[in-house]
């Protein structure tokens, strides 16, 4: 744990709604996006009021926060720093999509202070980028990367989806390579979910979905070939350059604090968690709403497997004044047997194969500290 704070800004702006989208997103015109920077911003001054701690990671998500424009964005930006004590060196993430980042000045950005941008490319195959409604096209994901790369931002992610319609191994190694090859520092492969308030679930019945099996073989093939390429896995979803791992993201997993400023913005402070919920209204009015406290053992345990390292037994005992139960340390042996764990001395963590299961895995193993 740092001490430092985390800041996440939530955008709640898209041009268009993904099928598979879940996340809090909505059209708006001009004068909505203006009206809501302003609560946004007025809110930014109202937290910094409240806390001295140095903020070293700046989160800019949604949403789409590139279809703001750089200006607006540097606004933000520049109220954060107006109002909090930021770190010189404090790392700066906007993400943007392909379909608005060939439009967005990422120079002016850069000379605002942001330093990293999250790319959602999700897969450069025409045809999956058609079932998963994308507005982009492969040309507008590579006139992006020029833009980032010409700004002086050498610090980009881009995101790749497993699971899509019609996907193959070849055609995510087709993605996979596009992503080596553009100079990323740090990629992202999540497996599609599909959440139940979506349009993907209500047509679900309607999509050549890779099964089961064939998405799980996917995720290990990426895991593989990342790693053979220089991109360490480090959480479940994220591979990263040496040096280039998500400082911001590492947070949540880290119990490290964040401060969630937008409607369905979720925070960890002091120990205790807060959100606000789906409403900008709700937040415009400061409604809050109080998650229970946070950082006990169960919630370290769970957080910390998600990250490569896994935890260190020894460590975690002292950290809690605990000894960790046999019946947990045998499930872990056992688990390591069967070829989804692996230990070394205190050590512990996930393999590939164990990521693939280990929310089942995780609460087996919650049961039994």
């Amino acid at each position: 744990m740092t001490g430092n704070l985390g800041v996440y800004i939530h955008i709640p702006f898209c041009r268009s709604k993904c099928p598979y989208c879940d996340f809090f997103s909505f059209r708006a015109n001009k004068e909505e996006i203006n009206a809501y920077v302003d609560i946004l911003c007025d809110k930014i001054k109202m937290w910094g009021k409240k806390t001295d701690k140095i903020v070293d990671t700046v989160y800019l998500g949604g949403g789409t926060p590139s279809i703001l424009g750089a200006e607006i964005c540097c606004r933000i930006i520049n109220t954060i720093k107006d109002n909090f004590e930021v770190k010189d060196d404090c790392e700066i993430t906007i993400e943007a999509n392909p379909s608005s980042g060939k439009f967005f000045d990422f120079k002016k950005a850069y000379d605002n202070g942001i330093n990293r941008v999250s790319l959602g490319v999700q897969s450069v195959n025409e045809n999956e980028l058609r079932k998963l409604g994308r507005i982009h096209s492969r040309e507008d994901v590579e006139n992006t990367i020029s833009l980032i790369k010409n700004s002086g931002i050498d610090n980009f992610s881009l995101d790749l989806m497993i699971g899509i319609p019609e996907q193959t191994t070849d055609s995510l190694k087709n993605s996979i390579d596009f992503c080596i090859s553009s100079g990323a520092k740090h990629i992202s492969s999540y497996m599609l979910k599909i959440e139940e308030n979506t349009a993907f679930y209500k047509r679900r019945n309607d999509y050549a979905f890779p099964d089961d099996d064939l998405t799980a073989d996917m995720y290990l093939f990426a895991v593989d070939y990342l790693s053979k390429n220089g991109f360490r896995q480090y959480e479940i979803s994220n591979f990263a350059k040496t040096g280039y791992e998500s400082k911001h993201n590492n947070k949540y997993w880290l119990l490290d604090d964040y401060l969630g400023i937008g409607p369905a913005a979720h925070s960890m402070m002091d120990g205790k968690r807060f959100y606000y919920n789906r409403s900008v209204e709700n937040f415009k009015n400061d409604v809050l709403i109080s998650d229970g406290t946070a950082g006990d053992l169960y919630e370290y345990i769970m957080l910390r497997l998600r990250l490569a390292e896994g935890i260190d037994i020894a460590q975690t005992e002292k950290a809690f004044g605990v000894k960790l139960s046999e019946s947990f340390l045998k499930s872990i042996d056992l688990f390591c047997k069967n070829g989804f764990m692996k230990r070394c001395g205190d050590k512990c963590c996930f393999t590939p194969k164990g990521f693939l299961m280990s929310n089942s895995i995780i609460a087996e193993l919650s049961n039994k500290i």
